[in-house]
């Protein structure tokens, strides 16, 4: 099983700068939203923070999609399916957020090699646009399932995200070889459920790919 960012995916986001809510503010006019990129930002920013803190859970996770459904139900001047809008606002979001975005070679060379085996995607994301940047960058083909965090309502470390991708795989946690980049979300938890883990860039060594 594999971590998606910055183990298979590079990629640089800037969710702090109001250009990037620039083009998501002009096209939500044109669906009734009227709010301009600072007051989005801000709304965005405290609606996300108040969603994990209502859920009072460790490892908490949100649908993005829902922030700005309710973005959108709060700031419209004329009757809108904020659900449909919600879906589309967000795809747009992420596109105006990204600065980079490709796959590593060295994660596809390893896919390559390993693509005889059984394979899962369990990863901190956000299906509504995660998915589909799998897709663009032909990763998605490798994989049995791909499960995000935004599935779920909770996130790594939290380990019965790791206990569903065994349960994808019909293996249980020691048979499992799980790759990630981060020591405490990927590698020290798997470790714990009893999986083998290592770090990507000892991966790519491993399986002589770097």
């Amino acid at each position: 099983m594999f971590d998606c960012y910055k183990t298979l995916v590079n990629i640089k986001t800037d969710e702090n700068s109001t250009k990037t809510y620039e083009p998501v503010s002009r096209w939500l006019m044109y669906h009734g939203v009227n709010i301009s990129p600072q007051d989005l930002m801000n709304e965005y920013k405290w609606r996300c923070k108040e969603e994990i803190e209502r859920r009072r859970e460790w490892n908490s996770e949100l649908k993005v999609e829902d922030i700005f459904a309710k973005i959108i139900r709060h700031n419209a001047t004329w009757p809108v399916n904020d659900v449909t809008v919600g879906i589309e606002a967000a795809r747009l979001f992420r596109s105006a957020s990204v600065r980079y975005l490709h796959a590593f070679p060295q994660s596809v060379r390893m896919l390559e090699k390993l693509k005889s085996y059984p394979m899962g995607v369990v990863s901190n994301g956000q299906r509504v646009f995660s998915e589909l940047e799998l897709r663009r960058l032909g990763l998605h083909r490798y994989f049995r399932f791909v499960l995000f965090s935004s599935d779920f309502g909770y996130k790594k470390p939290d380990s019965r995200i790791f206990l569903a991708g065994a349960g994808q795989l019909g293996l249980r946690p020691e048979e499992i070889l799980y790759v990630g980049d981060s020591f405490d979300n990927d590698i020290n938890p798997s470790r714990s459920l009893g999986m083998k883990a290592m770090h990507i860039e000892e991966a790519w060594r491993f399986f002589n790919v770097t």
